[in-house]
């Protein structure tokens, strides 16, 4: 697996041409060697649409754009794994960067080694979920939902929705155990890898992505039911 992950593409996007050099080196270092630069959220934007990366290191403060925009443009047409670098630490930035699809958060200032950690860790969960997705290939249907593993894809009456990978892997699991309560426990340390304590914002985050996307009226749930004070459960019938 270590080939595999070292060989994904990596994009920077920052303005800051320094940190830019800084983190490839660190990069270049740890074994990787497919790494591109953009020093602004236009040319990343660009340089993501033409070379498909496996991830995205996306600065918020940048001029032309700020890293919140170049999120939302790159979910327009990709659900690559991206973390935020900023400068802000208020849990609501934390919030809304989540809540636009982005996989991670780290704080300026940082050290560069943690963000290649950071990288590294979500490269081999995608590359761990694509392999266990794909022993998995029976379709997974419940509602007008229809979840194809083969294909790493999520339709609703028959027409594609575009997830997050966490949102993807947490609808894949809540599936794979369909109808039984899962608590904020074993869904954080399922689809994060991580211990509880912290994840609890955004496990709700993507609980609440995933309902707007799949429920008719997201206020009231069909399929990802709440049972308080436990968890949550995917209701199938």
């Amino acid at each position: 697996m270590q080939d595999q992950i070292l060989d994904r593409k990596i994009l920077l996007i920052d303005d800051e041409v320094e940190l830019l050099k800084l983190m490839e080196t660190v990069l270049r270092k740890e074994g990787f060697r497919r790494i591109f630069k953009g020093k602004n959220g236009s040319e990343g934007i660009k340089i993501c649409r033409n070379e498909k990366p496996d991830i995205v290191v996306l600065d918020i403060m940048m001029p032309d754009m700020d890293g919140f925009e170049v999120c939302r443009n790159i979910r327009n047409f990709s659900f690559v794994p991206i973390i935020f670098l900023s400068a802000k630490s208020e849990d609501v930035d934390k919030i809304l960067a989540l809540g636009m699809g982005a996989d991670d958060y780290v704080t300026k200032p940082f050290s560069p080694k943690e963000v290649a950690f950071r990288i590294k860790a979500h490269l081999r969960r995608n590359i761990y979920i694509k392999n266990e997705m794909s022993m998995k290939k029976k379709k997974i249907s419940f509602g007008d939902i229809t979840i194809d593993p083969a294909k790493g894809e999520v339709s609703k009456s028959g027409k594609n929705i575009t997830l997050t990978p966490k949102e993807y892997h947490l609808l894949c699991y809540m599936a794979q155990n369909a109808n039984q309560i899962l608590t904020k426990q074993m869904i954080c340390s399922e689809v994060w890898k991580d211990s509880y304590e912290g994840y609890d914002n955004t496990i709700m985050v993507h609980i609440r992505k995933l309902r707007q996307k799949l429920e008719d009226n997201p206020s009231s749930p069909k399929y990802i039911i709440t049972a308080k004070g436990l968890g949550y459960k995917l209701k199938i019938q």
